[in-house]
């Protein structure tokens, strides 16, 4: 019962750092991590698993504003459900999944204070992680990680 439990738990902690990340541009790199994550069941599961949280996430983003706040506890509720069904199926799979979710964590906290002066002609960009861009990537210093 402990393991089902533990399991529930990463589940849910997963699934809502999932939905977090559906609408921001690290969507991608999330995603990447997960098709890593369900390849641990192979690559007929990998295939499966990845449609559903594709589907998740248009729907997240094709949702309109005023519904947003809905569509992702529905999402999350329904991710909490994926995510335990499987790794009730890989169980080795739990530590990557809550290291995946504390690491995004620990990077979306990223809070700074921001001045700008003097940028007429220029431009400005704010982000809360790194921000690449084609062949440009930009991250914030490691010491404010």
């Amino acid at each position: 019962m402990g393991d089902a439990l533990g399991i529930m738990q990463v589940a849910a902690g997963g699934a809502a750092v999932l939905v977090a990340e559906m609408a921001k541009s690290s969507w991608e790199t999330v995603r990447a991590a997960m098709a890593r994550l369900f390849r641990r069941g192979g690559e007929e599961t990998a295939e499966q698993e990845l449609r559903l949280l594709d589907a998740a996430h248009a729907r997240l983003v094709a949702s309109a504003d005023s519904e947003r706040a809905s569509v992702e506890q529905t999402l999350q509720q329904e991710l909490v459900i994926q995510l335990a069904a499987f790794l009730q199926k890989n169980s080795d799979a739990a530590a990557d999944l809550q290291a995946l979710a504390d690491k995004v964590d620990e990077s979306g906290e990223i809070r700074g204070r921001v001045s700008v002066h003097h940028n007429t002609g220029s431009q400005v960009l704010i982000a809360g992680g790194s921000v690449t861009a084609g062949d440009f990537t930009y991250g914030a210093p490691e010491e404010q990680k």
